[in-house]
């Protein structure tokens, strides 16, 4: 039996192509590449399998605006957000003692991926997701009570991804798709 070694370098994601390929279409619009050099970049972020080769089809390219970091911190007490608030593309979530209630099901997600970064201590979190949503809970680590997740069948085309990453400490993370 063979073992993989652990300098590999990294494997790039399909969000990580996707958001490769926006950038140079954006950079191709705005006449800062040719097309000629806009189907050889293409082709390489296309076919990169490592991330480094991912950042050369990218070089000399002005860098993206991630978007809007929030963090929403507490001590004690609940933190709750529903109804139509704008989720930014990355949202953390830090609480000592207390509950988190997060209904993204009728909120603005102007981001194709949302990261949520959850830095709990005592206390649960429940989150609600669009019903389309494809959701990733590998990030996402638990100290005493399990994590409660159902991904659906399928999902749409196109729909947001919502990343959960971060530390449960003594409280049950729920995750759950809207209804409607």
């Amino acid at each position: 039996m063979t073992s993989v070694p652990d300098d590999s370098p990294p494997l790039i994601g399909e969000d990580d192509r996707e958001t490769a390929v926006r950038r140079l279409q954006k950079a191709y619009s705005e006449e800062l590449i040719s097309h000629a050099e806009l189907d050889e970049r293409l082709h390489q972020a296309l076919t990169a399998r490592a991330h480094g080769e991912l950042v050369s089809a990218l070089a000399s390219l002005p860098e993206e605006d991630p978007g809007t970091t929030s963090v929403i911190a507490a001590a004690g007490g609940r933190i709750r957000r529903r109804g139509a608030w704008r989720v930014p593309r990355i949202l953390k979530i830090e609480s000592a003692y207390g509950t988190v209630r997060l209904d993204l099901s009728r909120a603005i997600i102007d981001h194709p991926v949302v990261d949520i970064e959850l830095q709990l201590g005592t206390g649960g979190a429940r989150i609600t997701v669009p019903r389309d949503a494809v959701v990733d809970v590998e990030g996402v680590r638990t100290e005493w009570k399990d994590l409660r997740y159902k991904a659906p069948l399928r999902s749409r085309p196109g729909a947001p991804r919502i990343r959960l990453s971060g530390t449960m400490g003594f409280g049950r993370l729920r995750i759950r798709h809207a209804r409607r």
